[in-house]
């Protein structure tokens, strides 16, 4: 595991229960929220903090530092099955992730209608 690696762990061991607590989440919920997906090799379930913008059901992930994160690449050229939590409410969706021309990743979430 890189340096990197290691603080990112440990930030997101910080952020995660933050953002899921219900005193602390509602003060970043706006701009922090977890997202939970399947990793596409190892079959495993994973829960990480993200900063996000959302437009109606549209959710938009700016990945910050993208070579030295891997999560983003299990929705690269695929919908991704992807779950969402916004305001204490999990959401299910289909993520894809794309590089554009000056190497920056956005991963776009397009929402399934909530019941």
């Amino acid at each position: 595991m890189s340096t990197f690696q290691r603080i990112a762990a440990a930030v997101n061991s910080v952020v995660r229960p933050m953002v899921l607590s219900p005193r602390w989440g509602r003060l970043v919920e706006n701009r922090l929220t977890v997202i939970t997906y399947t990793g596409r090799r190892s079959g495993r379930t994973f829960t990480t903090p993200v900063a996000y913008k959302r437009h109606d059901d549209e959710v938009t992930i700016k990945v910050e530092l993208p070579d030295h994160k891997k999560w983003w690449r299990n929705f690269v050229d695929q919908d991704g099955p992807v779950s969402v939590r916004l305001q204490d409410v999990e959401r299910r969706g289909k993520a894809t992730a794309v590089r554009d021309a000056r190497g920056q990743v956005r991963v776009n979430v397009v929402l399934e209608p909530s019941a």
